[in-house]
């Protein structure tokens, strides 16, 4: 296969030259002005940060993506969908808040912020996946499938699931509805925590397929009805019902190239890396350890493979930080990503999206100054 095109640039910056500067710079040069963007709707997709979370990319950034795509003629909004796991992002109000509290708002970043799957998640599209191994029709947030264009910033950091968080990971993942993203994470069902549960009922009401009942103020969920959407875990305003997140790693990381692949497929599409604040772990986190490594610079190309290969190479080439995780990690060979999160390949990911025809592991370079 063809080498991709990768483009980058460094973080030094100069008084004629910022860094939002540099960045509108690095993707002019990667062409994204050859996408025909006139009064399309365009998503941007991105993480908003849970909250205490201070890695996650700044809202300057999102801006200048904004601010070319309308200079483009392009009308964009900012996206994310609903998390599964219970935090600052599990349903549309809390979600929304929580960009706003992190900086994400229509006056600092140029758009709206939309959150793709609706209010409890549920706000979905059925895509069929070609090739699909693990997954025949993926669940993505409906407003996502909506944009006619669709756009992935990326915050390149490591990731204990995934080994690392980067193009694949922000598209597949983060665009599943909470449907989706319970059949990527579970071979099994949602279950109950009894402690935390008051018999409110509002989770029987949800359930769509009667496997909820409620004996002694308390919720059980029967397996054998239940198909495992987690609507029940949106609905739960005692934060009582919980994912089982059991999956095998490496086949998450297949789905992950499955959903990326029902995202990806049909409409143009453009995506950007900035590999700073290298944190172990996601952005998912309402915290965030010391960066692994120094920060790297930015990267953007139409292949989101050869993207998440490039940043890969660049940070592994990087000296480790002294005092942090991975300086702690019992670190063997060149791969930081396997030093602190050994369970995990994270060319499985990379792997199967090359066979679903995503992009290419051989890439070009071309260093934008």
């Amino acid at each position: 296969m063809e080498a991709s095109k990768v483009y980058y640039t460094n973080l030094r910056t100069t008084m004629k030259s910022n860094r939002q500067q540099k960045l509108a710079k690095l993707i002019k040069a990667a062409g994204i002005d050859n996408i025909h963007f006139d009064r399309r709707y365009t998503a941007i997709k991105m993480h908003f940060g849970e909250p205490g979370n201070l890695a996650y990319l700044r809202p300057n950034y999102a801006k200048t993506v904004v601010d070319v795509v309308r200079e483009l003629g392009g009308r964009p909004f900012l996206t994310d969908c609903n998390t599964l796991y219970i935090g600052g992002r599990k349903n549309a109000l809390d979600h929304l808040n929580s960009a706003y509290e992190n900086g994400f708002s229509p006056f600092s970043t140029g758009c709206h912020v939309i959150i793709g799957d609706g209010l409890k998640g549920t706000d979905e599209a059925l895509v069929p996946v070609a090739g699909g191994e693990h997954i025949r029709e993926a669940k993505i947030g409906q407003a996502i499938m909506d944009a006619d264009i669709f756009i992935s910033l990326n915050h390149f950091k490591g990731h204990e699931f995934t080994g690392f968080g980067g193009a694949l990971k922000n598209i597949g993942m983060g665009c599943g509805s909470r449907a989706g993203k319970m059949e990527m994470h579970n071979a099994g069902k949602p279950f109950v925590k009894e402690r935390k549960c008051v018999g409110c009922t509002l989770c029987t009401k949800n359930c769509a397929h009667e496997a909820i009942t409620i004996t002694d103020k308390k919720a059980s969920i029967d397996h054998n009805k239940c198909v495992g959407c987690g609507r029940c875990i949106g609905a739960c305003p005692q934060d009582a019902i919980r994912e089982a997140s059991d999956e095998s790693n490496d086949i998450l990381n297949k789905k992950i190239a499955e959903y990326s692949k029902a995202v990806l497929d049909g409409r143009p599409n453009f995506h950007i890396s900035l590999v700073i604040d290298v944190a172990p772990f996601c952005d998912c986190h309402p915290d965030n350890d010391l960066s692994v490594i120094p920060d790297v610079g930015m990267f953007a190309s139409f292949d989101p493979v050869a993207l998440d290969v490039a940043c890969a190479d660049a940070v592994n080439a990087q000296p480790v930080t002294p005092g942090s995780l991975l300086d702690e990690s019992d670190h063997e060979g060149h791969d930081h990503f396997s030093a602190i999160s050994p369970e995990t390949n994270w060319m499985v990911c990379i792997d199967h999206a090359v066979k679903l025809g995503l992009g290419s592991k051989e890439y070009e370079l071309i260093e934008v100054k």
